[in-house]
C-alpha cells in the first residue's frame, strides 16, 4: 500500500489517457449499442477502456482490487466485503452522451481507502480535459497544452449556479430548485458535474436519483480535494464499498461548506 495517494497519480493517468484514446477511435467510428440487461447502454468504447484500465490498474498496484462497472464478477459484495483498499472504476460514465456525441462523457478511476475516495481522476476525452486530485497533493485541471492548473471551489453565488443530470432529471429535482431562490441551471452530463463544482464554475449538484459508487467516487475525490463536499441529504459523507448494493442514496455536492445546503431537505 502506497501510503501518499499521489504517489500513484502519473500511472493512473496514464492509464486514463490510454483508455481515452481507445474511447475516441470508437467516437469517431460507426457506432453499435448494444443493452445490459438494466437496459442500459453499452458500447465498445465501454469494454475497450475497461480492458485498459483493468490491466494497467492491476500492474500499477498488484495487491489492489479493481471494481469496474463492466467487471459484473468482483460486484458481490461476499467478494468485496473486506477490501480496505480499491479502485473503483467507471471506463465511460454517461454512455448515452456518448452515444448523443455532446462530448459530455468521462473516464472515472478512484482509489477508495477505508471507505473514502482519496485519489481520483475524471478525463473528459472529448473535450480535452482531465481533472486529478488526491489527498495532500491538490486538485487540477488538465488540457493537455499547458501545465496541468490548480483547481478550488468558491464561496456560493448569488444567484446559484446549479448543474444537474442532462439525461436524468426528474420531479424531484424541480421542487428542490423551487426552494432554492434565484439560481442558474447548466445540464451537463457524466461526472463533469462535480467537477464543474470544484473548479468553481457552479456552486451545487444535487442528485435525487440513482447512481452507482463507480458513478461518482473519483469525481469526490476531486471536489473534496478542492475544497467542496458531497454528502448524503442528512450531512453525512458520501462512502463506498460499505453495502451489498453499489448504489448510491441520493447525495448533494456543493463547493462552499460554510452554507447548510442539507438544510434544504
Amino acid at each position: 500500500m502506497a501510503s501518499d495517494p499521489a504517489e500513484l497519480l502519473p500511472g493512473v493517468l496514464d492509464a486514463v489517457a490510454a483508455a481515452s484514446t481507445a474511447i475516441l477511435e470508437v467516437y469517431a467510428s460507426a457506432l453499435t449499442v448494444e443493452y445490459k440487461a438494466d437496459d442500459s447502454p453499452i458500447t465498445r468504447a465501454d469494454r475497450a477502456a475497461h480492458e485498459i484500465l483493468a490491466a494497467r490498474l492491476a500492474a500499477l498496484t498488484p495487491g489492489i482490487p479493481v471494481l469496474s462497472e463492466e467487471a459484473e464478477d468482483a460486484h458481490a459484495f461476499e467478494m468485496r466485503r473486506n477490501w480496505r483498499e480499491l479502485w473503483l472504476v467507471d471506463p465511460l460514465d454517461g454512455t448515452r452522451e456518448f452515444i448523443g456525441r455532446n462530448g459530455e462523457f468521462t473516464v472515472n478511476v478512484a482509489l477508495v481507502r477505508d471507505h473514502e475516495p482519496v485519489l481520483g481522476v475524471v478525463a473528459a476525452p472529448a473535450l480535452g480535459q482531465t481533472y486529478f486530485a488526491a489527498r495532500g497533493h491538490g486538485a487540477f485541471c488538465s488540457d493537455g497544452s499547458t501545465a496541468p492548473r490548480p483547481i478550488h471551489t468558491r464561496l456560493a453565488a448569488d444567484p446559484l449556479v446549479v448543474v444537474g443530470s442532462r439525461s436524468h432529471r426528474g420531479d424531484s429535482l424541480d421542487d428542490l430548485l423551487a426552494k432554492l431562490g434565484p439560481h442558474e441551471l447548466r445540464p451537463t452530463g457524466s461526472a463533469l458535474k462535480f467537477c464543474l463544482v470544484a473548479d468553481g464554475t457552479a456552486d451545487f449538484y444535487p442528485r435525487l436519483g440513482l447512481t452507482s459508487e463507480w458513478d461518482t467516487a473519483a469525481a469526490q475525490a476531486v471536489l473534496e480535494v478542492a475544497g467542496g463536499a458531497v454528502t448524503q441529504l442528512d450531512g453525512t459523507p458520501l462512502r463506498y464499498n460499505q453495502r451489498d448494493t453499489l448504489l448510491n442514496p441520493h447525495f448533494i455536492a456543493y463547493g462552499d461548506p460554510s452554507r447548510n445546503w442539507p438544510a434544504l431537505f
